[in-house]
């Protein structure tokens, strides 16, 4: 095996070592194979937190035991996805569905309810009887292009759900990055993001922040240890070096960087 020359003459922030506290990111899997996700592994394991199976890919991926086996190995941990659980919950078979993902080896589930007519009261009962044997990621927000949100209604239900048993809330933003935290060309909504980081926290929320200039907002906003979401496998060390102030929309907030005038 080749030995890895690490490079260490430039001043960067401290990232601290898995598994990590904040400073998380979490990437979603559209459904690549476990050769892809070795590849992945290979060059960015260590900046890879949590990883998501997207939607229902989890259902139909023939190679999903041995991609959640490689990601154990790399000390990564595995979520299904909150869209399979909420069609599993709107069919009667939600139990079925976390006995299958405890069993395949996943360590934690996203409850979520952006797909189906869900209630809060019904989620809440949902993060209970997931929180007791995966760690919960519960998402707050609508997948709903058309709805406005209403951070105090945010606010409320990321404190409940936390109060059910969640350990994180995820903020939605999709994949597509216009819609819940973010409006329909992609800024982020500033009155939302504030309104859930002063009732939660940002050490507990992950922002689904799927693209570069949204991942660069947070980072200036709350520093390069907020918890980002939603980052494509091909984003991975892109994210890594804004967090690090590798990149000029992040150089000047950590290193003795002069702007380009």
């Amino acid at each position: 095996m080749a030995f890895v020359i690490v490079p260490d003459f430039l001043s960067v922030p401290e990232r601290p070592a898995k598994p990590r506290q904040d400073g998380i990111t979490h990437v979603i899997d559209t459904g690549v194979t476990p050769a892809g996700a070795a590849d992945v592994l290979r060059a960015a394991g260590d900046a890879v937190d949590i990883w998501k199976t997207g939607w229902g890919t989890a259902y139909v991926d023939r190679g999903l035991e041995q991609k959640l086996a490689l990601l154990r190995e790399s000390g990564v941990a595995t979520c299904l996805g909150g869209t399979m659980l909420e069609i599993a919950w709107c069919q009667g078979v939600a139990d079925a569905c976390l006995d299958w993902a405890a069993a395949v080896g996943f360590t934690h589930v996203e409850v979520s309810r952006g797909t189906v007519a869900m209630d809060a009261a019904h989620k809440r009962a949902l993060i209970r009887r997931a929180a007791g044997r995966f760690v919960v990621l519960a998402e707050v927000g609508t997948k709903d292009p058309a709805d406005t949100p209403v951070p105090a209604l945010w606010r409320e239900e990321a404190l409940a759900d936390l109060g059910a048993g969640a350990a994180l809330v995820v903020a939605e933003g999709r994949q597509s990055g216009t819609v819940g935290i973010y409006d329909d060309a992609g800024a982020p909504r500033a009155g939302v993001v504030e309104e859930l980081a002063e009732a939660v926290g940002t050490d507990r929320i992950v922002f689904e922040a799927p693209r570069a200039a949204q991942q660069a907002w947070f980072i200036r906003r709350f520093g390069p240890r907020v918890n980002l979401g939603n980052v494509g496998l091909g984003e991975v060390l892109s994210v890594e070096t804004l967090r690090l102030g590798l990149r000029s929309d992040t150089a000047d907030l950590h290193a003795a960087v002069r702007p380009v005038p």
